[in-house]
């Protein structure tokens, strides 16, 4: 059963941040409150309160809410009214459906000065004889009572005939009350006989007892059979329970029972014990998954799919990359999965993927090299690339490897050196010339500053027959 509490009313408090000391309006239906509490304390400020199809059973609480205008407790166990009088801004009560029996509680309503709408249509006290003119000549200040508006004419009528419908209600209250102490009587006795016979079904006595023991001293063997017989045994008892929880259940609801809050508990009560049974039915069915086996004994690994990468929900690739010599697998892990729920072990014979801890393991064509292999994931599509070289042997690359970059300063030195090699040296005759011939420099000079390249003299060679040498003629330097 449920109780207001201050989390309560701060979760239907959503619409004023949760906030409840300045909170106007409320909604606590269908919450199974049985008691109307904390309110008063917590929200002075409350005017409309919605506390429909509850199990209140008394109007309390609510005296200090001096700005409460609607206040609707409909489909609740109330039994009279009271404790409204400081409620002093109510214009509209609901009380539909409940079990008002003691009309003449409505007079406590008369301190309500602003009250304007009535509804206790449901109520016992709205079948006696005379029930609308007492309540329309008792509350002079409502104008609509059950939906219906109150003309003038029909108070008059009803102040003109109070006394006599007064003395019908006082004996029609005394004659239903007479009643309820009878059905109270009745459904504490129900109750008590429902106790009892749980009592006795929890208690079976000597026999379940010896069961017990018989069992605990069967040996190992029997027992075991008893094990792999288990589940047939908890199917047909399951069945078994269902089908009886369902003759329960009808017989129940065909059975016929008064219009009183005992009832609307009792009725209660069954769908809760109902609700239960099928809980602790659904867990029983509910067979125990084993370990599923990812080695062997002799420790072979097995190809396991748990997370059932299989089209159309998800696919996996092993291909072999020749280029270099690896193994590769490429997993379709759900594209908005995080990664951290993604665990990868490569091993030399297989590789695992435990996919929010269900494995998907792989056995491999041929050994692998753990320490040098490589995960990656997709950012776009989500895939898993695991890449996986083979052992002992070479792993290529597709790339060259690039040569290293000489300096600037090496590169220049080694140039030097080069044309010093390449650089070939004359000879001068000293006994022809002892000295250059400064004109001809000068001139060579001339010509260079016109940045025009002198054409490339031919120099014949000393077998050449038409060779002749002039005496006159400097040599080259």
């Amino acid at each position: 059963m449920g109780r207001i509490t201050e989390d309560l009313i701060r979760r239907n408090a959503e619409h004023n941040d949760c906030i409840i000391f300045s909170l106007e309006e409320l909604s606590l239906h269908q919450q199974e409150i049985e008691r109307l509490e904390h309110i008063d304390k917590w929200c002075r400020d409350l005017k409309i309160l919605y506390l429909q199809n509850n199990l209140i059973g008394k109007i309390e609480n609510v005296s200090k809410l001096k700005k409460l205008e609607y206040l609707n407790l409909a489909l609740n166990n109330i039994e009279k009214i009271e404790n409204l009088e400081g409620c002093e801004g109510l214009t509209k009560l609901d009380l539909t459906v409940n079990f008002i029996g003691e009309l003449s509680s409505v007079k406590t309503l008369q301190h309500n000065i602003h009250l304007k709408e009535l509804f206790l249509m449901g109520n016992p006290c709205a079948d006696f004889d005379g029930y609308r003119p007492f309540v329309v000549a008792t509350l002079q200040q409502l104008k609509w009572l059950d939906g219906k508006e109150i003309e003038r004419s029909e108070r008059i009528q009803a102040l003109q005939n109070f006394p006599v419908i007064e003395r019908q209600i006082r004996e029609q209250e005394k004659a239903y009350c007479l009643r309820r102490a009878q059905d109270k009587e009745e459904a504490q006795r129900k109750l008590q006989e429902e106790n009892e016979n749980k009592e006795k079904k929890s208690h079976p006595g000597f026999d379940g007892c010896l069961f017990t023991d018989i069992a605990s001293t069967l040996p190992p063997s029997v027992e075991s059979k008893d094990r792999l017989q288990a589940p047939e045994m908890q199917e047909g008892e399951y069945n078994k329970k269902k089908l009886d929880d369902c003759e329960d259940d009808l017989e129940f609801w065909n059975k016929p029972s008064l219009f009183t809050p005992e009832s609307r508990l009792e009725t209660l009560r069954h769908i809760e014990k109902q609700r239960k049974d099928q809980e602790k039915l659904s867990e029983k069915k509910k067979k125990v998954k084993l370990p599923r086996t990812l080695i062997t004994e002799d420790g072979k690994a097995l190809n396991v799919n748990e997370p059932k990468y299989v089209r159309p929900y998800g696919d996996f690739e092993a291909k072999h990359d020749e280029k270099r010599n690896q193994i590769m697998l490429d997993l379709a892990v759900y594209r908005y999965m995080d990664t951290s729920l993604i665990d990868v072990d490569v091993q030399p014979t297989y590789v695992r993927v435990m996919v929010k801890g269900k494995p998907f393991q792989l056995v491999l064509p041929a050994e692998v090299r753990p320490d040098s292999s490589s995960v990656k994931r997709s950012q776009t599509t989500g895939h898993l690339l695991i890449c996986m070289p083979k052992a002992g042997e070479v792993i290529t690359g597709s790339h060259r490897t690039p040569k290293p970059v000489k300096s600037t300063s090496d590169s220049s030195m080694e140039q030097t050196k080069e044309r010093s090699k390449q650089v070939e040296r004359l000879e001068v005759d000293p006994s022809k010339h002892s000295f250059p011939d400064v004109a001809n420099i000068v001139q060579g000079n001339k010509h260079a500053s016109r940045r025009v390249r002198p054409e490339p003299t031919v120099i014949p060679s000393e077998e050449d027959p038409d060779f002749e040498d002039n005496p006159e003629v400097p040599p080259l330097i």
